[in-house]
């Protein structure tokens, strides 16, 4: 799904009153309006409603806080604190808005020359996740085939029998 130049488009939404215990990974934007009790990756931009509160670190490529984190906060393109956010944490970016009555408690690296850290677990995790996307296919996969066998030794006749009867009704 491709957005106009320069808009975010947001693949993953967590609601309100959603409470998610452990790393949050997402391999796009995200919009957070619940809870998050564990580190948040995103590889596009994090949008962060007002209500919302992450326990944890945060690496994205952009961010947009309009809630409360506690925290260090990683977006080597722009950080963005609402008139709602409230951080207490270090901020390390290239880019870096703070509105009026925003909190900020704690330190910002605006260094442009600073590394992005690379997170190995967060890595690990959505490689692991795409291995278990596969294995549930070639599960669910393999099910599908032993039920057409099964009915194809139930009936006597092969799907291609079944849809080669039909082809003059079509």
């Amino acid at each position: 799904m491709a957005g106009k130049k320069g808009e975010t488009v947001i693949t993953t939404i967590l609601g309100k009153g959603c409470v998610v215990n452990g790393d949050f990974i997402v391999n796009q934007s995200a919009r957070i309006d619940g809870e998050v009790q564990g580190d948040v990756y995103v590889t596009g931009t994090l949008v962060m409603g007002a209500g919302a509160r992450i326990d944890g670190n945060i690496e994205a490529g952009e961010a947009i806080l309009g809630g409360d984190v506690v925290g260090n906060i990683q977006a080597p393109g722009k950080v963005e604190l609402t008139v709602t956010a409230k951080v207490i944490g270090d901020i390390t970016t290239n880019v870096i808005v703070i509105d009026e009555n925003a909190i900020f408690q704690g330190r910002c690296n605006m260094n442009q020359d600073a590394p992005r850290r690379k997170n190995p677990a967060a890595k690990k995790a959505i490689k692991e996740g795409r291995r278990s996307a596969k294995a549930a296919l070639q599960e669910a996969l393999r099910e599908v085939q032993e039920e057409s066998q099964a009915w194809q030794e139930e009936s006597g006749q092969t799907a291609e029998d079944n849809l080669g009867g039909n082809e003059t009704d079509l």
